[in-house]
């Protein structure tokens, strides 16, 4: 009877490992589907990252190269390319004709070294002999073009009755050679773009020397200085 009993005694029933077989691979399957979303979703995001990644530094390097060539405001470069005086008119025994006044005309060039158009107020030109002004002038407002020069004359009345004030006067006419000093003050705005503008200021010092024997311009020596 023992022996039958244990004959009879029941297996336990395989379909239980079948199911737990078809779970774990149902769980497989999941967790490789869920894997292979999170990688999709990884390398989109790095894809998306390194784009704007590259649109940032495209737009910085182009905005440097911008700031370095064309927002980068130059001041002008102004020069004294000429100048001529009226001869100084005198009486038989030599003395100045104060009635008379002399006329100076200074050639000045005007270089614009920047991408964009300089423009310009009036332009106003002093003469001083012996530390005193004896004359003024002016120039009308212009522009000069980007990367172009123009050229204008500035036309000074110059006060004998002036400059006999000056107490070195005879001393200067004795040896031959008058000197003037000039101030030429040019502004005007340099405009990029709307909101890109910048103002600029060139100031211009000059030396003139004046022949009395040959009425003419023996030398000069110019200074400029720029503002931004």
């Amino acid at each position: 009877m023992a022996d039958r009993k244990e004959q009879v005694k029941p297996l336990a029933p395989a379909f239980y490992l079948f199911r737990s077989d078809e779970e774990d691979n149902t769980n497989n399957d999941d967790n490789k589907n869920k894997s292979f979303f999170a990688d999709r979703r990884r390398n989109s995001c790095v894809k998306r990252c390194g784009c704007a990644s590259a649109i940032l530094v495209i737009a910085a390097v182009t905005m440097m190269i911008l700031a370095i060539t064309v927002f980068h405001v130059k001041g002008p470069i102004v020069k004294m390319t000429s100048v001529t005086v009226d001869p100084l008119q005198t009486y038989a025994n030599g003395t100045i004709d104060t009635d008379k006044n002399v006329t100076l005309v200074a050639g000045v060039s005007v270089k614009n070294p920047n991408a964009a158009s300089f423009r310009y107020a009036n332009t106003t030109t002093t003469v001083f002999y012996g530390g005193a002004a004896v004359g003024e002038g002016w120039n009308a407002a212009g522009k000069a073009k980007a990367r172009r020069t123009v050229k204008m004359n500035l036309t000074v009345e110059i006060s004998t009755a002036k400059m006999l004030e000056s107490p070195g006067l005879l001393k200067d006419w004795g040896s031959g050679e008058l000197t003037f000093d000039s101030y030429t003050r040019i502004e005007g705005r340099v405009k990029i773009t709307d909101v890109v503008k910048k103002k600029v200021v060139v100031k211009l010092n000059c030396t003139v020397s004046y022949n009395v024997s040959s009425k003419g311009i023996e030398r000069q020596h110019c200074k400029r200085h720029v503002s931004l």
